[in-house]
């Protein structure tokens, strides 16, 4: 068998020429190859282990780093440094309930990013890219729950995290919306221009297939034709309510709001300048649940409740609910009221939301068929808090909900804008109206009756040498009895019909008073 020939190897492991190797044969296969050793091994002394060597040299390096103080970790320092990377982008303190940003991945506090969305955030708040979504981070919660273990100091305080744990919940998806599509430029003309420019169904040959019966001039080609914008709106024609381009009145894709009588292009955007049907309709800035998340008028709608706000958004998205399902709903149920929508057109909700001014009703009592966007939106906040209730009453929710206690002052309670207390009990029923105590009851009629000396008490005649009675002063001691009576004999007599009898001062001394009853019962 042909034995295999190696080069020598040098002292430093380098081959003084390069090896030849032999033909291939059945033996040489399973011959062991010699090769230089690893330089770790280099140094080590005959008959000593391939392990010993590393085995010594980890208990020397122990040995070093505890002999070291630099070895030592500083907990203190560590925990600042931590503190520092673990801090919010918003309230630069550390996370509270951490979620992330995707897909630039920067973390801030779950109630930061909450907040951001409802004042209108489009953006990362860090690097103000667009996001497609937020959610919660649990492996940086553990990070901040084990430096907050270690040091306890670095917690943000009590009312702090009641706070924050009333806007945002683990778990809870966000959504950072998109910059909304910004409207087309207006060709309303500006101060410095003196004509109006035509609409698009003034052009002759126009791509819509229509023309005005009374289309403008265009002031760059008939200028002595054209019209003036000192003059207003010309005939016909009228602003868009929502890219504020001309457009005419008569033209087909021209739609009108039967509730803030605004007109609509529907040339500038097509799916805004337009007022479709009541049930085909889009709310304004209310695309899914995050939205209602994020608008401020949905917890005006709650009086500032955020515990309801919150239950109510947690059911929301169980049933899988947009705010458009939510609109519908509630113009279902105003449309089945006897007078559908005109209390909420008596309260003005509909005045002053475009920057266009609106025309007139022709008929406030006319059936309503179409609405804008702004509208649409308007009867959702309007209708939002009665739907929410005739929710709960379907018995959907979980039971320790349902079974809060009613507060005794209802929703004009000024305390359920605490947490605490807004979580103990329900501010959505209104508590019922007090009962007037009924008035006692007055005493049956009961007629005088003439042998009762209470009514009638006996009458007494002045003596005829007794002077006459005084005339009592305002601060005089009241009359005696028998004079009193005696001054109002002339009216009981005048009542009674006993016809003429003669003055109290004309009648004779009575010699006793059994002949003056006996007399006063004659005359009776």
């Amino acid at each position: 068998m042909d034995a295999t020939v190696l080069d020598p190897v040098a002292e430093d492991g380098s081959r003084d020429h390069p090896i030849d190797l032999p033909e291939a044969s059945s033996s040489s296969a399973t011959a062991p190859l010699k090769r230089s050793a690893s330089e770790a091994f280099e140094d080590v002394p005959d008959g000593e282990t391939s392990n010993k060597r590393p085995r010594e040299e980890s208990e020397d390096a122990a040995g070093t780093a505890e002999t070291d103080g630099g070895g030592k970790v500083d907990g203190e320092a560590l925990a600042d440094s931590l503190e520092e990377e673990l801090q919010c982008g918003c309230c630069s303190a550390i996370v509270y309930r951490p979620v992330v940003v995707a897909p630039c991945q920067h973390f801030f506090c779950g109630s930061c990013v909450t907040l951001w969305i409802r004042n209108g955030g489009t953006s990362c708040p860090a690097c103000r890219s667009v996001s497609t979504s937020v959610s919660f981070s649990r492996p940086l919660q553990l990070v901040v729950d084990t430096l907050l273990r270690h040091a306890p100091n670095k917690a943000r305080s009590v009312n702090e995290r009641m706070q924050a744990d009333a806007i945002y919940h683990p778990g809870v998806h966000l959504r950072i919306p998109s910059p909304r599509q910004p409207s087309p430029e207006p060709n309303v003309p500006g101060p410095n221009r003196l004509y109006i420019t035509p609409c698009p169904h003034c052009v002759p040959g126009n791509q819509w297939g229509w023309r005005c019966p009374q289309p403008i001039a265009d002031p760059e080609v008939d200028p002595a034709h054209a019209w003036a914008l000192e003059d207003g709106n010309p005939p016909g024609h009228a602003i868009c309510g929502n890219c504020e381009n001309l457009l005419a009145l008569q033209a087909p894709t021209t739609t009108r709001c039967d509730f803030c009588q605004v007109s609509f292009c529907g040339i500038g955007i097509p799916q805004r300048c337009v007022a479709a049907p009541l049930d085909a309709q889009h709310p304004h800035g209310f695309i899914d649940r995050s939205d209602l998340i994020q608008c401020g008028e949905v917890y005006d709608c709650f009086d500032g409740n955020t515990v309801e706000v919150d239950i109510m958004l947690d059911y929301i998205a169980a049933q899988r609910l947009s705010p458009r399902d939510i609109y519908r709903e509630i113009v279902a149920h105003i449309q089945s009221q006897p007078r559908q929508f005109a209390p909420l057109i008596e309260l003005e909700l509909f005045m002053d939301l475009h920057p266009i001014p609106g025309g007139v009703d022709p008929d406030p009592n006319a059936p309503r068929t179409r609405i804008c966007r702004m509208c649409a939106a308007e009867v959702l906040l309007y209708g939002l808090r009665d739907w929410w209730i005739r929710e709960r009453r379907k018995g959907v929710l979980p039971a320790h909900i349902m079974a809060r206690p009613d507060c005794p002052q209802g929703s004009h309670c000024s305390r359920q804008k605490d947490h605490a207390h807004a979580k103990e009990f329900n501010h959505l029923i209104a508590p019922p109206d007090p009962v007037d105590a009924a008035p006692p009851a007055p005493p049956p009629y009961r007629g005088p009756d003439l042998a009762s000396v209470a009514d009638f008490p006996l009458l007494v005649p002045r003596r005829a040498q007794d002077p006459p009675a005084p005339v009592p002063a305002e601060d005089a001691e009241p009359l005696e009895p028998p004079r009193v009576i005696a001054r109002a004999m002339p009216v009981i007599v005048d009542v009674m019909g006993l016809g003429d009898l003669p003055e109290p001062g004309d009648l004779a001394p009575a010699p006793s008073s059994q002949d003056f009853r006996d007399e006063v019962d004659a005359l009776l």
